[in-house]
């Protein structure tokens, strides 16, 4: 069931797009004329400038703390998002004060993979590489892109291999010394690794 319960003017029902990707979540009201402060996963929080629309839904237990603006699915028309001090700042069609804009918070913010900016040549979403077999040299399957890790220098692959109760580790640094291809069409990616390493 989907319904609006005593929040702002400015969502409406919707479903979740199937290619929906949770990109960060409402932080708290910013100002006082409805805009909002937003927690962004990514350093780089491109695919929230890219989208008009953002799709949210309520906080995970725990976390919902008497949150009632809405259940289910609901979409935000964005008129404005931007950098401020570090931070992604937004304003949405119909929320005109801090009330309004304080209501959301906590909510989570999925986009649309198809509305994510196009990537430069040799540049990838981790959300792309999440799930993609990874395969050595020789033809040797290592495992399956369970996670990355940003370790400051690098980004770290982290191939899960092994059964249920024999699951297992292998964490591959996503640089060109160590990458030899990533072949998104294929759901694979190629590299010079090998399983004892």
């Amino acid at each position: 069931m989907r319904h609006l319960m005593h929040g702002p003017q400015g969502l409406d029902s919707a479903n979740l797009p199937t290619d929906a990707v949770e990109v960060g979540r409402i932080a708290d009201a910013w100002g006082v004329k409805g805009w909002f402060k937003v927690h962004a996963y990514s350093a780089r929080p491109d695919a929230l400038f890219s989208s008009k629309r953002w799709y949210l839904e309520p906080p995970q237990e725990p976390f919902r703390n008497g949150f009632d603006a809405f259940d289910g699915t609901v979409v935000l028309k964005l008129s404005e998002a931007k950098l401020h001090s570090d931070s992604v700042v937004a304003h949405a069609h119909g929320f005109d004060d801090r009330d309004a804009a304080q209501a959301l918070k906590g909510a989570r913010i999925f986009v649309s993979r198809a509305s994510f900016p196009s990537t430069a040549i040799d540049e990838y979403y981790w959300v792309d590489l999440i799930g993609l077999e990874v395969l050595n040299r020789q033809g040797l399957l290592l495992g399956v892109v369970d996670d990355l890790l940003a370790t400051g220098a690098q980004t770290v692959l982290v191939v899960g291999f092994g059964g249920p109760d024999q699951r297992g580790e292998r964490l591959i640094p996503f640089v060109a010394h160590f990458v030899d291809a990533v072949e998104l069409s294929q759901r694979r990616i190629r590299v010079d690794w090998q399983p004892d390493y």
